[in-house]
Parts: structure tokens; C-alpha cells; sequence
């Protein structure tokens, strides 16, 4: 829709609408309010709640023959509110997803190149596989006689990759499990369970970590570390992070139930696996074990030597803020998840999040890019990174089977 000056009155349904910039301003914060999830709920055929942006409850709003809200913009000024815009605008929304004229989910059609099961090259198509929610083209091969449709990632699953891919970036956005499934069934018709949802997330968290644990990035010579406690199975336990402060690419995320020099020597193992290098500095707490740790796995006689700086100030040049604020992202998703449920799932969850750090979510301090830019690693994930990233992890998956 777009957001042109809204006429100079409405005479059928008795509301004074403003053509000035107040009116506009409020057509641009009913946008705001339908951006938001969970913010309109539809009571009757033509009654809606709003939730009030202040958080004091919610208004009513009607469209019966006349626009009707309870909120005081509208009850004293009798003029279009942010409410009605926004129940409008969810309205016209909500019937182009239920149009299949107007919107339509799709799988991208890949024409395949080579077998999947012997790697042969003679393959012609073969029809198609339908199941309930897709249509995928069918292919054959002429050597082995297999027939077989594109593995993208998606492969017998039986909802459309960009449902699956919403699921995921919801989830590392904030959004509950439960909320989800809403989410999916209110706009997309599609009733999907929490328990496939968990599944999602630790199937493609698993294929993503092991295509992207290959990847190598071009770091900075500045690395830090931090720890933070994490419910996991009712029990507290350790979340180590490992950063490159210069990327913010996010090296190691490991989880373990003590704080002692093992568990310190393990993470910093794994940044270093990564990272195929050691920094000139090494940025930690006051923990203890940090000393130790640090000597078993960065102290050399030879130079260039690492650094280890312990204790800094806030103020400081040199501090562990940038770690730290990673930290409170974490707490954000950990607290709508209300606690890990057992070590295993939770490092794979970890390892995913990892994951959305560095190749989904764009980074404000980076001027909207993310880490593996950053680090020099350009994917082209384009639109959809979660559906793209997947692809091009399947690919590669597929490729070292066949070899």
C-alpha cells in the first residue's frame, strides 16, 4: 500500500480525516503497530482489540457501516487514529495472503545437474512430487535408474522452505515456539506444531554448523572472552564466547557444567581451530582459570606472542564491553526460551545462535553488516540468508558424500 495523503473527509463513515501531516503521521504509526506481532486480535466479523502503545490495555475498534475506536484521539477528534489505520491495513494484508491470486507461497524450481546417487550427469525429468502444501519436479536417472527431486535441504519435508525459514528467524528474533505456530496458522493457513518447529531448528542447526565450521575468516588481532550462566535441564551451567573484536565474528560458543581450566582450555582450543590463527591479545575476565588456560594454549617463547590482558577497566581502551554485549543478546533469547532443556540439544541451539550471529543478523555498529562480511566472508546470501545459507550448506554436504 502505498502512503499517500488521505482525502479531506469521509462522509459515509462520519470522520473527519485531515489532509495534513498529523494525518499522515498517523497512518505511518498504524504501520508500526502491524509491524508488531501480536498487536491487533479479531473479537467478531467487524470488532478488533488494538493493545495501547503505552501499555495501559487496549481499545476496541468497529467497522460496521461507521469506523468506530475507543481510544481518545478518535472519541474527542473524531479523526482516522493510528488504531483504525492499523486494523485497515492488517485487514488488507491479511486477504492478499489468503488470495492465491495475489500472494502465493512457492518452492523455487532447480533444475537439477547431476544424479544425487551415483553423480551421473543423464537425467531427464520425471513428473513431479506433490504432498499436501508442495509440488516439486520429479527427475530420473538414466544410469542408475533412481528417480529424485532437488535436495536443497528441504528434501520430503512437508512444508514450504520459506515457512521453515520464517520459523527459524522468528525464533533467534525472540519469538516463542508457541507464538510461532500462531504466527505460521493466522497468516499462512498452515498448522504446524511446536515440536516440529524444535525439529526444524536442530536439523538445519546441525547442517548449517557443519558447513559453516569449514568456512575461514579473516580476523582481527584482538580476540575476547567472556562466560555467563545459562539454565540448562534446571541446573546452571557455563556459556563461554569467544570474539574477534574487529569483525565481532563470534568463534566458539561453548557450553559447561564447571568454570575450572579445562573447560577454559576447551573453548579457546575451538577458537583457535577456527580462527586458523592466535591474536597478538587475548581480552578476559578476572577468572581464575583464565591464567592458566591461557598459558597451556597461547604462551610461546617465540614471537609473534599473544597477549593476555585480564581485568580491564570499562573505561579502558581495551575492554571486554563488546563480548559482554553479546551476553545480553544471549539472555534476550534465553529468557523467551525459559531455560535450555538438556546439555546436547542446548549446544547445538548455541551453535545455531552462533550461527544467526554471524551470517543473519545485520549489525548496527557495522554499518547493517553482518560478521562474516565482516571477516571477509561473502556468501551473497541475497534476501532470505536462512533459505540460501541452507542450500549452499546442502551443496556442499552433497558434494563431499558423492566424492
Amino acid at each position: 500500500m502505498e502512503l499517500t495523503p488521505v482525502t479531506e473527509s469521509n462522509p459515509t463513515n462520519n470522520i473527519v480525516v485531515l489532509k495534513s501531516n498529523k494525518a499522515n503521521g498517523r497512518m505511518v504509526r498504524g504501520f508500526a503497530i502491524v509491524a508488531q506481532y501480536g498487536q491487533i486480535k479479531q473479537i467478531e466479523t467487524h470488532t478488533f482489540k488494538v493493545k495501547s502503545q503505552n501499555g495501559n490495555g487496549q481499545y476496541v475498534i468497529t467497522n460496521g457501516k461507521v469506523w468506530d475506536c475507543s481510544c481518545p484521539d478518535h472519541t474527542y477528534r473524531q479523526v482516522m487514529c493510528k488504531h483504525i489505520f492499523a486494523v485497515k491495513f492488517w485487514i488488507e494484508l491479511k486477504e492478499k495472503i489468503d488470495s492465491n491470486d495475489t500472494f502465493q507461497l512457492y518452492r523455487e524450481i532447480t533444475e537439477a545437474s547431476i544424479c544425487r546417487f551415483c553423480g551421473s550427469v543423464n537425467i531427464i525429468k520425471w513428473g513431479y512430487r506433490r504432498n499436501k502444501n508442495v509440488k516439486m519436479p520429479r527427475f530420473k536417472c538414466k544410469d542408475c535408474g533412481q528417480t529424485f527431486v532437488m535436495d536443497e535441504g528441504f528434501a520430503k519435508m512437508k512444508f514450504d522452505p520459506k515457512i521453515i525459514t520464517l520459523a527459524l528467524d522468528l525464533y533467534f528474533k525472540g519469538v516463542s515456539l508457541r507464538k510461532i505456530a500462531h504466527h505460521i496458522k493466522q497468516f499462512y493457513g498452515f498448522k504446524v506444531g511446536k515440536s516440529a518447529i524444535h525439529t526444524w531448528l536442530m536439523k538445519y542447526g546441525r547442517i548449517i554448523n557443519n558447513y559453516v565450521n569449514q568456512l575461514e575468516p579473516e580476523l582481527s588481532e584482538a580476540w575476547n572472552t567472556d562466560e555467563m550462566k545459562v539454565k540448562c535441564g534446571g541446573k546452571w551451567v557455563w556459556l563461554w564466547n569467544v570474539m574477534d573484536s574487529g569483525t565481532r565474528f563470534l568463534l566458539a560458543s561453548q557450553i559447561s557444567e564447571k568454570r575450572d581450566v579445562g573447560d577454559a582450555r576447551k573453548v579457546f582450543q575451538i577458537a583457535k581451530q577456527r580462527g586458523k590463527t592466535k591474536p597478538s591479545t587475548m581480552t578476559t575476565d578476572g577468572l581464575p582459570a583464565y591464567i592458566k588456560a591461557f598459558k597451556k594454549e597461547f604462551f610461546t617463547l617465540r614471537n609473534p606472542r599473544t597477549r593476555h590482558i585480564r581485568k580491564p577497566r570499562f573505561v579502558d581502551k581495551t575492554n571486554n564491553n563488546i563480548v559482554e554485549r553479546l551476553n545480553g543478546t544471549v539472555r534476550e533469547r534465553d529468557k523467551v526460551m525459559r531455560g535450555l532443556k538438556e546439555e546436547q540439544t542446548a549446544q547445538i541451539m548455541m551453535n545455531t545462535m552462533r550461527n544467526y550471529y554471524n551470517f543473519i543478523r545485520p549489525h548496527q555498529s557495522l554499518n547493517g553488516k553482518t560478521p562474516s562480511e565482516m571477516a571477509n566472508i561473502d556468501l551473497d546470501l541475497g534476501r532470505n540468508k536462512w533459505l540460501n545459507l541452507i542450500k549452499k550448506a546442502n551443496v556442499t554436504n552433497s558434494q563431499k558424500q558423492l566424492s
